[in-house]
């Protein structure tokens, strides 16, 4: 048993959302018990006791897109490249990298990535892998990464023409076996989707092969008009927008999750939202690749599912928070756009995504709810509540502020000292796991 006290709890229930002085009790993967701090220490005496040292206690932080591959990327410079469009982004540098990438070298970018997760105070995560040169097994190497450091993970691969049909039909017999590995497991800390790169890349043969191997438990992860050339592509082969030609092929759903959905039209979010399928916004990618401005606060308006992820931009999703909460400002031109509604993404909406695959309650303390509980070192200079907690958070953290993150009951880091991996041997690793592949690229 553990309690962790001393601090103030935001715990995200309605019903009890703030204690100026609370604690969280943990009994093995569930939260038992959520109160004033003095009360739950008198009353479980013999649990293991985290002092939060008057910071701040709350739910730790679900993230809805990632790309665990992207990890040595970082510093990376390609020989001639120099991308003129998104196209060119993505076949010059991610396609390039994924090509490449070796069995040592996903696990090892799994490690990086998850480990800075849990110090960004990141518990679940839904990734979209991609590694043309190693796709057997692929996820089943990310997987045991995530089970030897207590990551909840949704995994998938992306499947693609780009590199030919036989690797388009291995990818999809990866996930294919993965999903079925992962509803036989009883953790709930494992899911599987059928992923995809984006509808520009795959052809009907190929989406029809997909769905005839898709378990009916699960929906598809898979990239949406991202950039104006998967729009123009699908008019001109299709004759009809995207979100169309996936309605068309049976992808759309409650199980399913689409990435970006930049450039889409209104007729396409009223299809979205009577299918009840999912949205995952990434501003920070879509600036970074200078893809434009998704329709984002009217997805949320309309009623769309809409979470917030990072692409593997980066793993810390205050930090998406705050550049979601400007871009939309700057966007609309509105100065009043985006302050209820990406938090609303951040901390309602992912976590009723992530439950869509894992039963255990997400994104909130309370009695029952999974033991996914950060400590943030937050000495707030202003009067804080369960009003304005937001505010603080925004204006006041970052990822890096969180000291202790628990995962699913396991200490998973305590007090800035990561429990689960030996990280200094796992960076000298990844060091040369990452000279390889730049090597093998460059040469």
């Amino acid at each position: 048993m553990l309690v962790i006290g001393n601090g103030k709890v935001i715990t995200r229930d309605v019903d009890h959302p703030f204690y100026a002085d609370g604690a969280v009790v943990i009994e093995g993967t569930k939260i038992l018990e959520v109160g004033e701090t003095e009360t739950m220490r008198r009353d479980y005496p013999k649990a293991e006791y985290i002092d939060a040292k008057h910071g701040v206690i709350m739910p730790a932080f679900i993230n809805t897109h990632e790309h665990i591959y992207s990890a040595m990327a970082r510093g990376f410079s390609i020989k001639g490249y120099q991308p003129q469009g998104f196209l060119d982004i993505l076949d010059g540098q991610w396609w390039t990298i994924d090509r490449k990438l070796t069995m040592e070298q996903i696990r090892y970018s799994a490690l990086e990535t998850m480990i800075s997760s849990i110090r960004n105070g990141v518990t679940t995560l839904f990734d979209h892998h991609a590694s043309f040169g190693q796709i057997q097994d692929s996820l089943f190497t990310i997987a045991d990464v995530a089970k030897e450091l207590g990551i909840r993970a949704c995994l998938c691969y992306e499947v693609s023409d780009r590199d030919g049909m036989d690797k388009a039909r291995e990818a999809v017999k990866e996930n294919a076996a993965f999903i079925r590995y992962a509803l036989k497991d009883d953790s709930d800390m494992l899911a599987g989707m059928m992923g995809m790169h984006a509808q520009f890349t795959i052809s009907d043969q190929t989406m029809e092969y997909a769905a005839a191997n898709k378990p009916e438990e699960v929906g598809y992860h898979i990239h949406v008009a991202e950039g104006i050339e998967d729009l123009h592509d699908c008019l001109k082969k299709y004759g009809k927008h995207i979100v169309d030609r996936l309605m068309d092929c049976g992808i759309l759903g409650e199980k399913t999750l689409l990435g970006h959905c930049i450039y889409i039209n209104p007729h396409e979010m009223e299809l979205i939202r009577e299918t009840d399928t999912m949205v995952v916004h990434n501003p920070e990618s879509n600036m970074g690749n200078a893809c434009g401005c998704p329709p984002t606060m009217e997805l949320v308006h309309r009623g769309i599912l809409t979470g917030l992820g990072t692409d593997g931009y980066t793993h810390d999703m205050i930090e998406s928070w705050k550049v979601a909460n400007i871009l939309h400002k700057h966007h609309l031109c509105d100065a009043n756009a985006a302050w209820s509604e990406v938090p609303q993404m951040l901390f309602e909406n992912n976590a009723k995504i992530a439950n869509r695959y894992f039963h255990a309650p997400l994104g909130v303390l309370k009695e029952g709810a999974a033991a996914d509980v950060i400590v943030v070192d937050y000495d707030p200079p202003t009067y804080l509540s369960a009003e304005n907690i937001n505010g603080h958070i925004l204006f006041g953290m970052t990822g890096r502020d969180v000291v202790t993150t628990v995962g699913n009951g396991q200490v998973l880091m305590k007090d800035r000292e990561v429990l689960v991996a030996d990280v200094e041997e796992v960076m000298a690793k990844c060091r040369e796991a990452s000279a390889g592949l730049w090597k093998s690229i460059n040469g």
